[in-house]
């Protein structure tokens, strides 16, 4: 099976086996074994829900030793725009940067620099005839997401690499022209989301990626601030070739960003994965139709929304858009050099096919896949439907799933228990050992309970 990378983790000595995470998932990807969350690597898309309810803090995001820096002659930082809204509007700019340069990189950039070119590109398949809506490959949590939640709809994804990738190529293409010796050159990405770490380390659609390492967001946003607020760093006057983006690239990680840019159809923009998920349901059943383009976002207001941000999501949108109101809606390549590579970005823009990877599968072999199929339905129709998330998984039909893989026992159902006792073939010794290999034994333990009178 390929190899499919994430970037969250879980700290089981934290977690307290609330199942909250379970609860959220829109992949069914968690169930709780022995009182601790399992992931199934294959469902996950990094979407970090989980990471976002679980309330003892026992999910973190992981990321590269950010001294790797400094294994490079050559280190270059590329930040998404959003970056800058973290911090109050009395934080310039020029201070931002100035600070990142303090940190050791020599050269700064923002990962929109390259939408000028994408974005023609974009316009260009747009006007070719499809079959069903292109689906925007900008949000790597929704293409994880439709490839394992809604296959039959990979073929609508767009293969173009995503602004990040555009970017770093054009990155070692400049730098390469000005002498800097390739292997010198490391590019890290400074991420706002656990799926965009997942992305770089394992990339869908291509072999590898163009960053050489991950910096979370609010681990810089942290280290930046202090570094200006402690007043360390020499604040620069020169332009860091950090060109001046044009306004719709400064809004194209916000919700709406992407369908401003489209010049034709009828496009649509949804944000939050649950919502999204919602509106594939309905698209995948043929309920919906006459959509020529989706921008389709897992956070709630996009980049903004990002678990790794440092800021209130409304307040960091609001930056943006005001920092969009005072540029142009177009730049010219001497104000932004990418555009002098447009015919090298077009050659190296797109990836391969997308690989359907559904959650669905029960087996490899058509003939097995399709009795499982059949025995899940059945067993799902015979459990109460209830989705109490007793027996570990999220839903009836998630552990009626388990069932059929043997990878659980239908007795873990809650109901079912009840029921065999009744008919004496199970007895609450073997119902509570069952019930212990969910929770684990302190869940259920005699003396846990200390404080309620149940005389």
């Amino acid at each position: 099976m390929e190899y499919i990378h994430h970037a969250l983790k879980f700290k089981y000595d934290l977690c307290i086996g609330c199942s909250h995470c379970t609860s959220v998932c829109p992949t069914c990807s968690i169930h709780v074994e022995d009182g601790r969350p399992i992931l199934d690597a294959n469902r996950c898309i990094d979407c970090g829900m989980c990471y976002q309810t679980c309330p003892m803090n026992a999910i973190y995001i992981e990321q590269d030793d950010f001294e790797t820096i400094y294994n490079y002659k050559c280190p270059v930082i590329l930040i998404p725009s959003i970056f800058s809204a973290q911090f109050p509007e009395k934080v310039s700019q020029r201070a931002i940067l100035s600070a990142i340069y303090h940190l050791g990189f020599q050269y700064v950039y923002e990962v929109e620099k390259s939408v000028d070119v994408l974005k023609e590109l974009i316009n260009e398949r747009m006007k070719q005839e499809h079959d069903g809506p292109v689906i925007s490959s900008f949000c790597p949590a929704i293409v994880r997401l439709i490839q394992v939640k809604y296959p039959s709809l990979v073929e609508n994804l767009l293969l173009t690499k995503p602004p990040l990738d555009v970017t770093a190529l054009y990155i070692r293409r400049v730098l390469t022209e000005r002498g800097v010796n390739p292997e010198d050159i490391g590019i890290f990405y400074v991420s706002p989301c656990a799926a965009k770490i997942a992305a770089v380390k394992s990339p869908v659609g291509e072999e590898k990626s163009n960053i050489d390492g991950v910096i979370n967001m609010n681990y810089l946003y942290n280290k930046v601030f202090r570094i200006i607020k402690q007043g360390v760093y020499t604040l620069r006057e020169d332009e860091f070739d950090f060109h001046p983006l044009s306004k719709n690239s400064i809004l194209w990680s916000l919700t709406g960003g992407e369908v401003k840019d489209i010049t034709t159809g009828r496009n649509l923009a949804i944000d939050e994965v649950h919502n999204v998920s919602a509106f594939l349901d309905k698209l995948e059943n043929e309920d919906i139709d006459d959509i020529d383009f989706l921008e389709l976002r897992a956070c709630d207001e996009s980049c903004a929304g990002g678990i790794l941000c440092a800021g209130n999501r409304f307040l960091i949108a609001e930056r943006q858009k005001k920092r969009a109101k005072q540029r142009p809606k177009t730049v010219t390549p001497q104000e932004n050099n990418i555009l002098n590579y447009r015919e090298f970005l077009r050659e190296n823009i797109t990836v391969g096919e997308v690989q359907p990877r559904s959650m669905d599968k029960l087996d490899d072999n058509i003939s097995v896949a399709m009795r499982k199929m059949k025995k899940v339905f059945e067993i799902t129709n015979d459990l109460p439907k209830v989705d109490c998330r007793i027996c570990g998984y999220q839903t009836c039909k998630a552990l009626a799933e388990a069932v059929v893989n043997n990878k659980a026992d239908i007795r873990q159902c809650f109901f079912v228990q009840r029921i065999l006792e009744q008919t004496d073939k199970l007895t609450t010794a073997e119902a509570l050992k069952i019930t212990k290999k969910v929770w684990g034994e302190v869940k259920v333990d005699k003396d846990s309970i200390k404080h309620l009178d149940l005389e």
